[in-house]
């Protein structure tokens, strides 16, 4: 089963090229030749690209097929490559709370607020948000910092507390890590 939709919109001569081969291709293929229609089904669609000879605006994930002649190797691989972009954006943004985590950018980001963040400071808040309940210092260590449980540090409660400052001060948000009697916890 085909996961991603070519888009063809407007490119008649194309849709009927790429039809032709897609069971060849691991796209499925659909046109459409007006926007009003194109607007209301990607609604319904995950995966999609849309192939257009002119940028549509107020669209996401376009890919202007400006270059022809072209092989269709040469279009498969555009293809592609556009398709591998798209995934890799929609894989690195995470939704904690009202906040958004970047991965790329490393950015926590709430409306038109953004927070830049260590590589530490993501994996605390991604671990913390991964687990319902308070978890230890022994555990952060363990499972962020890799270190061994018997090792006297106070890593985990500086970054902690470092990390809650630079929170707040962004985002006036105190409440984002909690502390609590068996360890920290994001609600």
């Amino acid at each position: 089963m085909n996961n991603q939709t070519l888009i063809i919109y407007k490119f008649t001569n194309l849709y009927q090229v790429l039809k032709e081969v897609e069971s060849e291709l691991n796209f499925k293929i659909i046109e459409y030749l007006d926007e009003k229609t194109l607007k209301n089904e990607i609604k319904n669609i995950k995966n999609y690209l849309i192939i257009t000879k002119q940028k549509l605006l107020g669209f996401d994930n376009q890919y202007v097929a400006q270059q022809f002649p072209i092989t269709l190797n040469k279009l498969v691989e555009k293809l592609n490559i556009n398709i591998l972009r798209q995934q890799f954006s929609n894989q690195s943004k995470l939704n904690i709370n009202n906040y958004l985590i970047d991965l790329n950018s490393r950015e926590l980001l709430l409306k038109n607020l953004r927070l830049k963040l260590t590589e530490k400071e993501i994996s605390i808040i991604l671990y913390l948000s991964k687990i319902k309940t308070p978890v230890s210092i022994n555990e952060l260590q363990k499972h962020v910092w890799m270190y061994q449980n018997d090792i006297e540090t106070h890593t985990v409660e500086t970054h902690i507390y470092r990390l809650r400052k630079k929170i707040l001060k962004t985002f006036k948000d105190k409440n984002f890590i909690m502390s609590k009697k068996n360890g920290y916890q994001i609600k």
